[in-house]
């Protein structure tokens, strides 16, 4: 039996409750039947039970360490990192010519799920680094998409989200950071950041703070 997922509970949830199956005759979708969803999430489950599950407790006995003005992880962190994101899954939810695997937001839920179980805080590098991905997707202009997307998408560049301020925690209504546009298209930015998860690491070439 899985120490990471109940695939019955979850089949049930996805197929019997959400009704996933009707989602996949969507036109965005036509690459994917009940047979292809159940292999992607066979082989999230193998890697997050195989690959990130054991690393858990040598994460957890070998923190971060700060030297010489450097945070650097295990390597085995970066090896388990490569390993998911050569398996599609860092950019499951994007589009095809993004390098993306078109998944429905439903299963790379699931997927992502399983990893967190599996591994949370080595989850949490990809997690924020897609989510901060999605976000210059969205609301990026064309050059930004250019520039960062690929890298990113790739897990050459990892991503991070700049919530939390000093006076305020993380209570988004109370932070006062600005962001003022310049003549040149830059834009001034006043105000100051703390707790920034993954804000400094050797497990990616570059790091973007959204």
């Amino acid at each position: 039996m899985s120490l990471i997922v109940n695939r019955r509970d979850l089949d049930f949830y996805l197929y019997e409750l959400l009704g996933l199956e009707s989602l996949l005759d969507a036109p965005r979708f036509a690459d994917y039947d009940r047979d292809t969803i159940d292999s992607v999430l066979a082989a999230a489950e193998a890697l997050a039970t195989d690959t990130f599950a054991p690393l858990a407790a040598t994460l957890d006995a070998n923190e971060p360490q700060f030297n010489d003005g450097a945070v650097t992880l295990i390597p085995e962190a970066r090896k388990a990192l490569d390993a998911f994101v050569d398996s599609g899954f860092l950019a499951a939810e994007f589009d095809a010519d993004l390098g993306g695997m078109q998944l429905p937001s439903l299963v790379n839920m699931a997927m992502g799920g399983m990893f967190h179980c599996a591994n949370g805080p080595l989850m949490s590098y990809p997690f924020l680094t897609a989510g901060a991905a999605n976000l210059l997707n969205v609301c990026g202009s064309d050059a930004l998409k250019q520039t960062y997307l690929p890298n990113m998408l790739s897990g050459r560049w990892f991503g991070t989200m700049c919530l939390s301020e000093t006076q305020a925690g993380s209570s988004l209504g109370d932070i006062r950071t600005r962001a003022e546009p310049q003549a040149d298209g830059s834009y001034h930015l006043t105000g100051s950041k703390m707790w920034i998860s993954g804000g400094d690491h050797n497990l990616a070439e570059n790091i973007i703070h959204m």
